[in-house]
């Protein structure tokens, strides 16, 4: 009697590009450690441990994929997330990003990007994306890509949305100088991230693309602020605080000075949700 094929899910097969996603992840985990980093999640459960799927998160800082990638280290899902095409640019970084099968999303030309994420998809692949194109200055969530919405309708994948607050402490973009500059890498220890995993959803194939880009806009606003208001993000009684944001009582760009520092695509859908009055 032949043995039944057991197939190993396409992300969880251990190829030399494994290899380099699991060594990039233990430099990651070292380095968070040598920090004293502590990172909390949760809803991780959302998230199937074999499959497709979409994770769908807000952005606020350069190093968000760590701690999205760390929170699923116990899923076992290794995420291809769609990054800035200019991130393979520097000196030795494309290699390792081409190895561990992460997307260059070229903003002027999007659909190669489009079509690699849909073809990771249709191997049983996890794909990350920000569908703010972007770090929020404001540390709300901005304008969104419609993006999401259109791989989700065209592939039947279910989408999980997160939330990501506390990464904008370590290298985040908001301002750290009287001149509005960033300084890049904050090693102040003890750093507290928080993520946190939503329900799947299905796009159904007769959404309208916008409207429910809109819906996932309300959606991750409601896990960000849910995040921003829990006590070991507030900021004390009189702190300067300018990674919090300003309509709950912080330092922030508001929504309106962000506009300037913002880079969204033309095509973006503009804000219906999150605060509209700064």
């Amino acid at each position: 009697m032949r043995r039944p094929t057991l197939r190993v899910p396409a992300d969880r097969v251990r190829t030399p590009a494994d290899l380099t996603y699991r060594l990039v992840n233990g430099i990651g985990r070292t380095a968070l450690a040598g920090l004293a980093v502590r990172t909390r999640w949760e809803g991780a459960e959302h998230v199937p441990t074999s499959g497709p799927v979409i994770i769908a998160a807000n952005h606020v800082s350069y190093v968000d994929f760590v701690f999205l990638q760390r929170a699923l280290r116990r899923r076992h899902r290794r995420v291809r997330f769609m990054t800035r095409a200019d991130v393979w640019d520097a000196p030795g970084v494309g290699p390792v990003m081409d190895a561990m099968g992460h997307i260059p999303v070229d903003r002027d030309a999007p659909a190669a990007a489009y079509l690699r994420a849909r073809s990771l998809l249709r191997q049983g692949h996890a794909v990350g994306v920000f569908p703010e194109a972007g770090i929020s200055y404001s540390l709300t969530v901005r304008g969104l890509m419609r993006g999401v919405a259109a791989l989700g309708r065209e592939t039947g994948v279910p989408v999980v949305p997160a939330a990501i607050f506390g990464s904008q402490r370590i290298y985040g973009v908001w301002p750290l100088d009287e001149d509005g500059r960033e300084l890049g890498l904050d090693r102040t220890r003890g750093r507290r991230v928080d993520v946190v995993f939503g329900e799947p959803v299905l796009v159904p194939p007769t959404a309208d693309l916008t409207e429910w880009t809109r819906w996932l806009g309300e959606r991750l606003t409601g896990m960000l602020e849910g995040l921003q208001g829990q006590p070991q993000h507030r900021p004390r009684p009189g702190e300067w605080a300018p990674w919090y944001p300003a309509h709950l009582g912080g330092d922030a760009l508001t929504r309106a000075q962000a506009r300037e520092w913002d880079v969204l695509p033309r095509s973006a859908v503009q804000p219906t949700w999150g605060p509209q009055d700064c």
